[in-house]
């Protein structure tokens, strides 16, 4: 009882929120960047159904990640951390493909560290 209380229960909600955070900025805030920069590059963005469950995927390792960070942090400390490793380095990635359009990066780079520093209290919280 003690692991699904202090371990799967703030790893599901934490993901649950992400998941969230990620849908709604994705999906309503910035979609229509990615759609006008791959059809820039002769591409159609990618929103079929198995794309948003590796996005659920990766919310899942997302939080797990913020869980585990969150032992040996603060939670400033979790959160920046965290949001360095989900975010910064997939647009370095991303970036580096062609794929990233820079300009939803006004909207993403807050509306990121906000979802981090609520995965990280979630996580906290519930531990």
């Amino acid at each position: 009882m003690k692991l699904i209380k202090k371990t799967i229960l703030p790893v599901f909600l934490a993901t649950m929120w992400i998941s969230l955070s990620e849908f709604v900025r994705n999906e309503f805030l910035v979609k229509s960047f990615w759609v006008d920069h791959y059809k820039l590059l002769g591409l159609n963005f990618p929103s079929a159904p198995e794309n948003g469950a590796v996005w659920g995927i990766w919310s899942l390792l997302f939080a797990v990640a913020v869980f585990i960070i969150s032992k040996k942090f603060t939670t400033v400390q979790t959160t920046f951390l965290a949001w360095f490793m989900a975010f910064v380095m997939m647009w370095v990635v991303i970036g580096n493909l062609d794929v990233l359009p820079l300009g939803l990066l006004v909207y993403a780079i807050p509306l990121s560290i906000l979802e981090s520093y609520i995965a990280t209290w979630i996580i906290k919280r519930f531990q």
